[in-house]
């Protein structure tokens, strides 16, 4: 069966595949002892098909894990969105997950800003104003009315490298692939006002699967 992996893991699945030949020519146990370790980092860059469920005005995760205590934040001051809270979204991804991310609805990317910064763990609230991130200010239209909305790619304590593969006035489609965030990390989902969210805190959720809310 063939795994179809996202090209940011060759590089790394490469590395550890000649560590392990090097473990087996060093002594056979050890070489063994790191097999799952390979076969992890196979399966952290998976990047299986997925298919966007139709409806009209909904949103889709824009990342695998679980959906943390949904919150009442501003969004990044770097997007110019205002300093008004609203509703945030925020989804954990442990090492086991699949990383490659996905667009929640379709639009034009109005805003692109990267920020360093530190690498708590992510599934700590303070994780979004602190660790490094990628925000992203999506534009889009519904009833004859724009509304903005913020997808935020945040480091986590392993991950040290975002890729975000969005350029600013880019159109992007629902559920299309848009970046990947390496070795355990969080993705943060700001809505517009008027949101209805349909998912619940705690929530497994897929990338370009799951639907978390409703534009209205």
């Amino acid at each position: 069966m063939r795994i179809p992996i996202h090209r940011e893991g060759w590089p790394f699945i490469g590395l550890f595949f000649v560590a392990n030949i090097f473990l087996f020519l060093l002594a056979r146990w050890l070489g063994w002892l790191f097999v799952p370790l390979t076969l992890w980092c196979v399966a952290f860059f998976r990047d299986p098909a997925r298919r966007a469920p139709p409806g009209d005005g909904l949103l889709v995760s824009p990342a695998d894990g679980r959906l943390l205590p949904l919150a009442l934040a501003a969004p990044p001051l770097e997007l110019g969105m205002g300093e008004a809270p609203c509703q945030r979204l925020s989804i954990f991804m442990n090492v086991f997950n699949v990383h490659v991310n996905r667009i929640p609805v379709a639009g034009t990317v109005a805003t692109l800003s990267y920020r360093k910064g530190r690498f708590f763990n992510a599934s700590f609230d303070k994780a979004s104003e602190h660790n490094e991130r990628m925000s992203i200010r999506i534009r889009t239209e519904r009833n004859g009315r724009v509304l903005d909305l913020a997808v935020v790619q945040i480091a986590g304590l392993v991950a040290r490298r975002i890729k975000c593969d969005l350029t600013q006035g880019q159109q992007v489609q629902y559920g299309a692939r848009f970046g990947i965030i390496r070795f355990g990390s969080r993705v943060d989902v700001y809505l517009p006002p008027g949101a209805e969210v349909l998912a619940a805190a705690g929530q497994r959720v897929k990338a370009g699967e799951t639907v978390l809310a409703r534009l209205h």
